[in-house]
């Protein structure tokens, strides 16, 4: 995973539309793996707060994105 800037829109804007591309489906599979692997509560409830958001990244702070793109990138990776 790209290392984004917060504080650089193109970033941003480039962080916010990798989110916007994961459906609910997939946010789903990302917290049920989460969950089996032990992942923690604080990152299992991220993961399910962006579920809801899933496709509206703009109602999430960048630090939140950023942090859950950190987590799809690490789930991603064990796979």
């Amino acid at each position: 995973m790209p290392k984004y800037d917060i504080n650089d829109p193109t970033d941003l804007d480039i962080m916010r539309a990798n989110f916007d591309l994961i459906s609910h489906s997939d946010w789903d599979e990302y917290i049920e793996i989460a969950t089996e692997r032990n992942f923690g509560t604080k990152r299992i409830n991220i993961l399910r707060t962006a579920s809801r958001k899933a496709g509206i990244s703009k109602y999430l702070s960048p630090k939140v994105v950023n942090w859950v793109m950190e987590l799809v990138d690490e789930l991603d990776e064990e796979e």
